[in-house]
């Protein structure tokens, strides 16, 4: 059974970071491009970055360009999103996903994991 889980999330001032980790089971990650998502309250879910099965050239939506940053660890059968600078806004909850590439909308991602409370706040 492909199941992905996500942690790190938490309770964070503004300005502050969080690194949230996916962890694989049941695959092989490298084999699947990791998306990142999150879901405010009242809000639709949103797409904010994707990572190539290798690695390489992650996208992020324009929100949190130059904030975050995913990585791959494919050794490691994770993916990581570090998260810098965090406001308000970005409070919700942050779900990982697995695709075939990226490229695409939600409806092409599997394996979503339960999420992780993100809440940024002083």
């Amino acid at each position: 059974q492909l199941q992905l889980v996500e942690s790190g999330g938490g309770l964070v001032q503004p300005g502050g970071t969080l690194r949230l980790a996916c962890a694989a089971s049941g695959f092989t990650m490298e084999n699947y491009a990791i998306g990142w998502f999150r879901q405010a309250p009242g809000k639709e879910r949103e797409g904010i970055s994707c990572i190539l099965p290798s690695g390489q050239r992650p996208t992020y939506t324009d929100s949190v360009k130059g904030r975050f940053t995913a990585a791959k660890d494919n050794a490691g059968n994770a993916a990581y999103l570090q998260m810098n600078n965090l406001q308000p806004e970005d409070t919700a909850v942050y779900s990982c996903a697995a695709a075939y590439a990226c490229g695409g909308g939600p409806s092409d991602f599997f394996s979503w994991g339960p999420g992780t409370q993100v809440t940024v706040s002083a």
